[in-house]
């Protein structure tokens, strides 16, 4: 199986086939948010991603680039990112956040609602399967 670096384009596009794949098979996203997400020392490209994550649909979308009405936007380092994006750590997340590496703008509620919700086997999975095509 071919392995991408996280976050870039062969990995957003392999990423968003996964997602398509397992569309309306789990249950809807718990809770609706529009999160632009900052990126910064991305080991490739020109160091920083704009990237957003938007659940208003029932389900989880994630492309580059930034969308108009976000709730909040939040800056963190590729690793953290990748950390808990693609390891599913959440950990690494409350860590970054506490030592400032994390910043957020906006409505913090948001970010803190996304997080109590259980993953379905469904979101499980396209984590799973997420993660074996990361580098």
């Amino acid at each position: 199986m071919a392995k991408y670096p996280f976050l870039s384009d062969e990995w957003m596009e392999e990423a968003k086939k996964i997602r398509e794949e397992f569309r309306g098979q789990g249950a809807p996203a718990a809770h609706a948010v529009k999160m632009n997400q900052v990126i910064t020392d991305v080991p490739f490209g020109e160091g920083t991603i704009n990237a957003h994550m938007d659940t208003s649909s029932g389900e989880l979308e994630m492309e580059t680039g930034h969308i108009d009405g976000a709730d909040l936007t939040v800056t963190l380092d590729y690793d953290t990112a990748k950390a808990i994006f693609v390891e599913g750590n959440p950990q690494a997340g409350m860590q970054a956040f506490m030592a400032g590496k994390i910043k957020v703008q906006g409505d913090m509620t948001k970010l803190m609602a996304m997080q109590s919700g259980a993953p379905d086997p469904s979101a499980q999975e396209v984590a799973k399967r997420i993660a074996e095509i990361t580098e």
